[in-house]
């Protein structure tokens, strides 16, 4: 028997157009984000249940998100006390799955900030990357401005700013990529074989959030896509290489595990959209071809 409701919360996490750069630097894997204007809407209402352990009920066909919150209930104890909790959970995610555009850590932040608001706990973006990551790698979408996140195991935590004015064109070549399996795979070999790259990319990115400059944006992320080399993806990168340049773009960037290649637009130039409507007919035998904002990222109420 379920009784008395202890809190409700609702929250919204970005998803992302893949990296901005990604590789390793002094043997630690990371990624820089690159979160978008489209969002996961996780609520959650707490009540105390008669029966002992948790109950997260509402998202079984999202498992990771479920163990996700079963984990901050248990991280929460101390705040809610040892009786029995249900955790009631709705998710709504409009982030195609698979893509590299960061639906799972969505949808793992947005129902992780909301369980802890329900309980009267602002959980820290480190609490909600632990909690994500003892799940699965994430992304760095629940820390705010763009991260340098080491995805793997949570090491290494760089907040590099907010991001210059900038939109991208997210084109899906269509497909799926199934991340648990692509990060089963030791890519350590590859990415210290491209690190003088990947140093390169990193440095200009870091400099371009500095001085909110894209086009530095855009070139750092442009090296980084061209060396990271995601399975299938090169002809692509290759080909949203050179219209970038036909365009006058900032440059490109790319999922490194998923489907998504993006053209980074300087959002001052007020380009964007006679460029989506070129890149509509460029890459019209793509899956999709969508435009978004590059923001911050972060929970954010849902009122945001």
């Amino acid at each position: 028997m379920v009784d008395e409701m202890l809190g409700t919360a609702s929250v919204l996490a970005p998803g992302t157009c893949g990296e901005l750069v990604q590789g390793m630097t002094g043997g630690v894997d990371f990624l820089v984000t690159c979160p978008i204007n489209q969002f996961a809407r996780a609520t959650v209402t707490l009540f105390r249940s008669d029966q002992p352990g948790e109950l997260v009920r509402g998202i079984d066909h999202l498992p990771k998100t479920r163990q996700a919150v079963t984990v901050a209930l248990s991280r929460l104890r101390k705040y809610i006390g040892t009786a029995g909790i249900v955790a009631d959970v709705a998710v709504a995610n409009p982030i195609p799955v698979g893509k590299g555009m960061g639906s799972s850590s969505a949808d793992i932040t947005a129902a992780v900030c909301a369980t802890g608001r329900a309980a009267g706990v602002e959980l820290t973006p480190d609490a909600v990357a632990k909690i994500a990551l003892a799940v699965e790698p994430t992304d760095g979408v629940m820390f705010p401005g763009i991260a340098m996140f080491d995805h793997r195991r949570g090491k290494v935590v760089d907040l590099l700013g907010a991001p210059p004015p900038m939109e991208v064109i997210a084109i899906d070549r269509g497909g799926q990529v199934d991340t648990l399996e692509f990060n089963r795979v030791d890519r350590t070999e590859h990415w210290r074989s491209v690190a003088s790259a990947t140093a390169e990319a990193l440095e200009l990115v870091r400099e371009g959030i500095r001085r909110c400059d894209p086009d530095l944006v855009g070139r750092g992320a442009t090296i980084s896509a061209r060396a990271g080399r995601p399975d299938g993806a090169e002809p692509w990168v290759a080909r949203a290489t050179d219209f970038a340049a036909e365009i006058g773009a900032a440059g490109v960037n790319v999922a490194h595990s998923g489907t998504v290649v993006g053209i980074l637009l300087d959002a001052r130039k007020r380009q964007s959209k006679p460029a989506f409507r070129e890149a509509q007919i460029e890459f019209a035998n793509a899956e999709s071809v969508q435009h978004f904002r590059i923001i911050g990222g972060g929970a954010r109420d849902l009122a945001a």
